[in-house]
């Protein structure tokens, strides 16, 4: 699986399209991992989708897009180089 597939799998686009295929690619090369793409991209599609149209209102999936970026979270652990 190429990392464009690997990333719209990640990011559930089939099911909630968000991003077009110029966007992850950008994404990606800006980020330069498919892990840090997918973290950013994840707390991106996480902003508020509350949705409200003639009383009618759909529920906010944004607490499911931040639980899945967790996973993707860079965690900083190495080791420091010293003088």
């Amino acid at each position: 699986m190429d990392d464009i597939s690997w990333l719209k799998s990640v990011l559930r686009e089939e099911s909630v399209p968000y991003f077009s295929d110029e966007e992850i690619e950008f994404f990606l090369k800006e980020e330069g991992d498919k892990r840090a793409a997918a973290y950013k991209m994840l707390l991106i599609k996480a902003e508020d989708t509350t949705l409200t149209v003639s009383g009618l209102t759909t529920a906010d999936s944004s607490g499911y897009f931040r639980r899945l970026a967790r996973m993707y979270k860079p965690n900083n652990s190495g080791v420091l180089k010293g003088d």
